[in-house]
């Protein structure tokens, strides 16, 4: 797929041409993926106390059955196919819960009071803290996986597989199920079936806290005393070998083993020549009777754990820590067990996209480091639109696997002070990259009414909505509105935001040129009209029955009065006809304009103003 991107306006010029008979038996067309991530915990929350380091009693905490029929049918009108409940699994937190034998967790090696959700203490259990009888906790996780799929919505949980809480207590193992370093012969720093990597001779040490940082903020706890028993210490997360890791390094966790020695020496079989063109049914059958590492059994009996639960796929946090013949493994058996699972993961080196794509057998990658970094510049208003076609061009093979976001957990809030201040600032960069490529969307809870994460929660910083501590988010419990989910306490400019938002999802949705081919316009204008500048970027989208073109307007002050000129390429694909003919804007509703083709060329009058986006169709 080929691509061009002008930032400023997005108008999509959908030239429509007659559709195919449909038949009973024709299989369904291919449609856009939109994914709402949703921090679980905090989605339901009402309370809007927002103490720091407050406790769940003082500040609230959202439940499982906050998710009702009518919160889940609101998420669906916005156009979302799948939800990814993020944090779900039990991971470690401060509290006991004696209901269920569950004693709190360390301070001394917990971020925040309410833990870390890529800090996993049990993989077979769901958080405590997000049910309402926690003795039904599975239950109520099971309840809710029906409520979403009765709308049509699949669901999507996080696996960490590089690393799990320094405390991992499973308690609720099926039968036959050993623990993460049960077996372990912790008188080695390796061994191929050790689930841990070991500093032997040595005792963990708690890290010296930097920037004045006290456990819980300072408050008075049993256990909040600077020592944690670990001894031999284990490899941290992020794959520290001390036994005092830095404060900085991810010391809430412990990195889990692959088979791969501290040299580097890979103690499982490689793949074969070949295998990045082989489907995932080749792969499995390549690892059938293999010998694989006893970290590899552990986390396939998880997601087959999980896939039984009727969990629809998987978000894996961190997967370029984790060897790539790992994944292959792993994702060949979930495809095995359900071949349409949904399977995404973080990846952050552009060189390593391919390998976990096509030998890894991922579906989506993030397209953080290309993509979402280069947008960001542009909204900043320091980056130009002149840099995304190289990005498109580059992503021919894989545009379809790099799933696009301009907001989620580890990230900035758009409507931040620190980011764009103004969500609407970012209107442009969604269009483009909601319609740019066949790849999902994906937006974060709140992000469509402008939420600016301004809280500070306890542990870290303000413009990012806490993962680690109990708090309100201020923006999306007004569109929650006590539960009604109507967005009753919204002012007209937010709902206005949210709404935008839903058109774009929708659009694309339901558009079948946004699953079809792409061609950029704006190298061609940006050498053929001064007046379309590096802070607009425009794009053609087609397939057998619908053609668009894409133009959107980045700049903050100034409109978009020119034509844009469609390149000799695209002409000679589309075989347009000769004339003049009137076009309208569908994607908002909002306009019509003029489309001349001539022995000359092609072109479509603009008059975009700031920060707008329009579509439009020709019939």
């Amino acid at each position: 797929m080929k691509r061009i991107v002008t930032f400023m306006v997005i108008l999509v010029v959908v030239l429509s041409c007659q559709a195919p008979e449909s038949s009973e038996s024709e299989p369904m067309k291919p449609q856009k993926i939109v994914v709402y991530q949703v921090f679980t915990r905090l989605f339901g929350n009402t309370n809007t106390t927002n103490k720091p380091w407050g406790t769940k009693e003082e500040n609230g905490v959202g439940k499982f059955n906050d998710f009702t029929d009518t919160a889940l049918e609101e998420i669906k009108k916005l156009g979302v196919s799948h939800i990814w409940y993020t944090g779900v699994p039990h991971h470690g937190v401060i509290g006991d819960f004696p209901e269920i034998g569950v004693s709190s967790d360390d301070p001394d090696v917990i971020k925040g009071r309410a833990g870390s959700p890529y800090a996993v203490r049990d993989y077979y259990q769901v958080n405590p803290d997000l049910a309402v009888d926690v003795t039904q906790r599975m239950e109520e996780f099971e309840a809710l996986i029906a409520r979403t799929h009765k709308q049509d919505m699949k669901v999507i949980i996080d696996i960490v597989p590089n690393h799990v809480s320094r405390f991992y207590e499973g308690k609720n193992n099926p039968a036959g199920v050993r623990d993460f370093g049960a077996d372990d012969d912790k008188s080695v720093e390796y061994s191929k079936d050790n689930n841990f990597y070991y500093i032997p001779g040595e005792a963990f040490q708690v890290p010296e806290p930097k920037n004045g940082y006290q456990p819980l903020g300072g408050e008075k706890h049993p256990l909040a005393d600077g020592k944690f028993d670990e001894n031999p210490a284990k490899w941290t997360g992020n794959g520290s070998r001390l036994a005092q890791p830095d404060f900085y390094d991810w010391y809430e966790t412990v990195k889990i083993n692959y088979g791969v020695s501290p040299d580097g020496e890979k103690d499982f079989d490689e793949l074969p020549a070949g295998a990045d063109s082989l489907d995932w049914k080749a792969h499995y059958d390549f690892w059938r009777g293999k010998d694989v590492p006893d970290s590899w059994k552990k986390f396939k009996d998880i997601t087959q754990f999980w896939l039984g639960k009727g969990v629809d796929g998987f978000r894996f946090d961190m997967a370029e820590m984790v060897p790539v013949e790992f994944w292959s493994y792993l994702n060949s058996h979930i495809k095995n067990t359900k071949p349409d699972a949904f399977l995404m993961a973080e990846v952050y080196q552009p060189a390593l996209y391919r390998d976990y794509i096509f030998m890894g057998k991922m579906d989506y990658l993030y397209d953080k480091v290309e993509l979402y970094d280069t947008l960001k510049n542009i909204i900043y208003g320091h980056g130009s639109t002149d840099n995304l076609p190289a990005i498109f061009e580059s992503q021919r093979d894989t545009e379809h696997h790099m799933l696009h976001f301009l907001e989620n957990h580890d990230e900035q809030r758009i409507a931040s002070p620190e980011f764009a201040g103004n969500p609407w600032k970012a209107m442009p960069a969604m269009v483009v990259s909601a319609t740019v490529s066949t790849s999902p969307t994906m937006i974060y809870f709140g992000q469509e009414v402008g939420e600016p994460g301004a809280e500070d929660a306890g542990f870290g910083d303000p413009s990012r909505t806490s993962i680690f501590d109990y708090i309100g988010v201020p923006q999306h419990q007004k569109w929650m509105n006590e539960g009604k989910f109507d967005g009753g306490q919204l002012s007209e400019n937010e709902k206005a935001l949210r709404n935008y938002y839903s058109e774009v999802l929708n659009f694309t949705r339901n558009s079948s040129a946004l699953m079809g081919e792409y061609l950029e316009l704006h190298s061609f204008n940006r050498s053929q009209n001064p007046a379309y500048t590096n802070k607009a970027f425009a794009f053609a989208r087609w397939d057998k029955s619908q053609k668009l073109i894409v133009v959107t307007n980045f700049d903050e002050f100034q409109s978009v009065k020119t034509t844009l000129k469609l390149s000799p390429e695209l002409l000679n694909t589309w075989n347009l006809e000769l004339g003049e003919r009137e076009i309208k804007e569908v994607m908002f509703g909002k306009k019509t304009t003029k489309l001349r083709v001539t022995d000359a060329g092609a072109e479509i009058d603009l008059d975009l103003g700031p920060w707008e986006s329009a579509v439009f169709e020709v019939r």
